[in-house]
């Protein structure tokens, strides 16, 4: 009998994908893991496992069965050992198209949100202000804008379609783009050390790889124009987390707005914690009813494919 297991969810259940299972005659069991050993000990001899963040290390992965599946929840796949998968012959698919318009939903707000200053009327008057310019040192249009994107694929796309509502100019950076998409998006496509010294919002975009992890560091947070604003609902490794504190303690960057950090959750030892001008979520920009029904939805039915041996829809790995 084929097993099916579920590492990790964040949902509070498992029906589609249990269904599915049962549908093809599969033994399913869902569970909450999140260290190498456990995880590698529950997915041994697995067909299909579900995933949403328990480490995909070789380790874990060698014990799996022959041609197994990893689905991972979700877009990104960086904690899933590619190279193992590669080598191990797991095949590895992911779920990139079901919460494109939730993402771009939650970073045009914390974008938005952010550029108006709302965070910082709504605490001066809490502790008693109310003269704007007492407030604020300067508030710059919308209008007079430029929103600077590195990567500019689905969710980019989106983002910069609802950031255009607001009359801003947006620049982007994405070598994998046909120029043509961007230019009838109305969307001019640059190098990346132009986004960043035109960027008076700079919002992330970008798969996390080996060559992405800290593209944003100091040197990058240094050559933003002064008071910009820096968005990250990607993934949190593509900033330097200490670099951003700084920046934002020093008073060169204005403001940040992070759903993603290098470590999930938020180390309570995090300088970010305790860092002005910055609002943090909780790796939620995903999240709606709707999405959450589709995500499932379509790994399962992900999951029925590979169960049947049929192609998959949506591989990283294997094919």
């Amino acid at each position: 009998m084929k097993r099916v297991v579920v590492t990790d969810q964040a949902f509070g259940q498992t029906e589609a994908e249990a269904a599915v299972a049962a549908q093809e005659g599969a033994e399913f069991k869902a569970l909450q893991l999140s260290a190498e050993d456990e995880t590698a000990k529950a997915v041994a001899r697995a067909d299909i496992i579900f995933n949403n963040f328990a480490p995909m290390t070789r380790q874990v992965m060698s014990g799996m069965a022959t041609d197994a599946v990893v689905i991972r929840y979700g877009v990104g796949v960086d904690n899933v050992d590619l190279e193992a998968a590669r080598d191990l012959g797991v095949r590895v698919c992911n779920v990139p198209d079901y919460g494109v318009e939730e993402v771009a939903d939650h970073a045009a707000a914390m974008a938005v949100f952010l550029a108006r200053k709302v965070h910082r009327f709504d605490a001066a008057i809490r502790q008693g202000e109310w003269k704007i310019t007492d407030i604020v040192e300067g508030l710059r249009s919308l209008s007079d804008t430029t929103v600077g994107l590195v990567g500019f694929g689905r969710i980019a796309q989106g983002f910069a379609r609802r950031m255009q509502a607001f009359g801003c100019s947006i620049v982007a950076h994405d070598p994998f783009v046909d120029p043509a998409v961007a230019s009838e998006a109305g969307v001019k496509l640059v190098l990346l050390d132009e986004v960043i010294a035109s960027a008076h919002i700079l919002s992330l975009h970008a798969p996390l790889t080996d060559d992405t992890r800290h593209m944003i560091g100091a040197a990058e947070l240094g050559a933003l124009p002064p008071q910009a604003i820096v968005i990250n609902a990607s993934r949190g490794g593509l900033i330097d987390e200490n670099a951003l504190a700084t920046a934002l303690t020093e008073g060169h960057i204005a403001a940040a707005g992070l759903d993603v950090f290098e470590t999930e959750p938020l180390p309570q030892a995090s300088p970010l914690r305790s860092t002005p001008n910055l609002f943090l979520s909780p790796h939620a920009a995903f999240y709606s009813d709707a999405s959450v029904r589709r995500l499932q939805q379509l790994a399962a039915e992900e999951a029925g494919r590979a169960l049947r041996g049929e192609a998959l829809r949506c591989p990283v790995v294997g094919a």
